[in-house]
């Protein structure tokens, strides 16, 4: 089984740690979308990170479907979502505010690197750093409502930590750290285990 793409994507990140909790043996192929393009569409005509090749040689793309596809297969002992509907509702949540962070800092920086100077569109990023900062007081929000409780590594906790490093190592003056402590936290406990030192950001 192969991981394709790079760790400085967060969808590629949060699906090789979660592998590993799955207990998922795989090897992580580190192409890029961008430098190594050809090499990528000779996997996937797609070319969408993460790509992740299954034995029988099958191609899954998008990391939310990567990842149903584990969490259905799995045993409940191993599962990374909570079975209960309110419990699952609420990590759900959780996944969608982290996952429509990382969506806004890649419209972002891409509306930056890939966008010529002179066509930027302004109110299309006041816009998106909106919606990117919204997500990011809702998920401060929620982790301060829940700092009572015992942490759990599920996939809400893998998910937000790894969308805020992402944050952190491309929009830091954007997503400022001191506005966000709680989130900044919970990334730091994350990121200082194990686990996550195996896949580093960068």
């Amino acid at each position: 089984m192969k991981l394709i793409g790079m760790l400085d994507s967060p969808y590629v990140r949060r699906v090789a740690i979660s592998l590993e909790l799955y207990g998922v043996a795989f090897e992580h192929e580190p192409l890029s979308v961008f430098s190594t393009f050809e090499a990528f569409s000779r996997i996937n005509p797609a070319v969408k990170a993460p790509s992740l090749v299954l034995d029988d040689g099958s191609v899954l793309m998008d990391s939310t479907l990567i990842l149903d596809y584990f969490e259905a297969t799995s045993p409940a002992s191993g599962k990374l979502l909570p079975q209960q509907p309110q419990a699952l509702a609420k990590a759900l949540r959780t996944l969608g505010l982290a996952l429509a962070a990382c969506e806004k800092t890649v419209q972002i920086v891409y509306e930056h690197n890939l966008r010529p100077a002179e066509k930027l569109h302004q109110p299309w990023l006041e816009r998106v750093t909106r919606q990117l900062l919204a997500a990011c007081t809702e998920l401060e929000q929620q982790l301060l409502a829940e700092r009572a409780q015992e942490p759990r590594l599920d996939q809400a906790a893998i998910t937000s930590a790894v969308a805020w490093s992402f944050m952190q190592l491309m929009l830091p003056d954007v997503v400022k750290a001191d506005d966000f402590p709680s989130l900044g936290a919970h990334a730091e406990r994350l990121e200082c285990s194990d686990l996550f030192k195996r896949y580093p950001i960068a």
